[in-house]
């Protein structure tokens, strides 16, 4: 096989250090500079002909900036000769936009996806999409992975007694009804009425929460709006005491403040996308690590073992 080389952009380095470390690999050297006017330098400063190279890049904010560093890198990468190149992509900027929901408008997710299969990339590694039918985008190998063995063993460490998972909106069902299942917990769910973007309303909760403990489960945490909404509802069904567990830690806006005067004992989230100042500072926020799931991975994808068997 071909030697494999793991480089990455600026907008996770913790994570891309963590995932070498695993790989027992240095992290390639690339020089990622922006001239006054903002536009952005990619060079790659080592040799990777006949490589097969792995790019790790969350597009989170600013999302722009990350997207097209990501770009520029693959670009570079091709240009160097490359055998093989993966774009591993923690978190998947523009996920929401899969679709189109008013006249007129742009479906933002098959755009992105176009532009990273059109700058030469191979194949695409991301975690948790937010809508799974994003991978149908591509029109060359996709490997959604998810958090849920992360997630799961964080709940089984930490809470016990009568739990009950709830999705905070119909979209999250089956992923609740999932983890529900193994945790052989309850399900509820919060009936969500969106009257804008970034804006929502809970309603209603369908199933039993009083007297439980309430985990709310989703994909993403971007406003808090949802979530802090979702746990003042469940908790005045009569919930014991209620968490969260999320994947992306988007955080953006007042989050961070809506989450520490909210009703919710806590909030666990992975490292897809590094927490802000405040964020790290909040005492309700957790962060667990997916390195090594993403890791095995790429160690499986590399390989050509099945990347399936680790969700088994």
């Amino acid at each position: 096989m071909n030697a494999m080389s793991v480089f990455s952009g600026n907008s996770n380095e913790p994570l891309a250090q963590s995932i070498s470390d695993y790989l027992s690999l240095h992290l390639g050297r690339a020089k990622i500079n922006r001239f006054s006017d903002g536009e952005i330098q990619v060079e790659i400063q080592e040799n990777v002909r006949r490589q097969e190279v792995f790019v790790i890049q969350s597009t989170c904010a600013p999302v722009n900036d990350n997207l097209f560093e990501l770009l520029l890198m693959i670009d570079a990468l091709k240009r160097s000769s490359a055998s093989y190149i993966t774009a591993v992509i923690p978190y998947f900027g523009y996920a929401r936009q899969d679709k189109k929901v008013a006249p007129r408008v742009p479906i933002s997710a098959k755009l992105v996806a176009d532009l990273l299969t059109q700058t030469g990339v191979h194949r695409v590694i991301t975690l948790d999409l937010h809508a799974g039918q994003i991978q149908g985008f591509f029109d060359i190998p996709v490997d959604n992975l998810y958090a849920a063995p992360v997630i799961l063993d964080h709940i089984k460490s930490n809470f016990s007694g009568d739990l009950v998972v709830v999705s905070p909106d119909a979209g999250g069902v089956e992923r609740a009804r999932a983890f529900a299942k193994r945790l052989h917990a309850g399900l509820a769910i919060v009936d969500k009425r969106r009257s804008a973007p970034n804006q929502a309303k809970a309603m209603a909760i369908i199933g039993d929460v009083k007297d439980k403990t309430a985990i709310i489960l989703d994909d993403m945490v971007d406003t808090a709006g949802t979530l802090t909404e979702a746990a003042g509802v469940i908790e005045d069904k009569g919930a014991k005491a209620v968490h969260a567990c999320c994947t992306h830690a988007v955080l953006s806006g007042p989050a961070v403040d809506r989450i520490s005067n909210s009703s919710l004992e806590s909030l666990m989230v992975t490292d897809t996308i590094p927490l802000s100042e405040a964020a790290s500072a909040c005492e309700k926020i957790t962060q667990v690590s997916i390195s090594k799931l993403v890791s095995e991975a790429i160690l499986r994808s590399y390989r050509g073992d099945s990347v399936n068997s680790l969700f088994v």
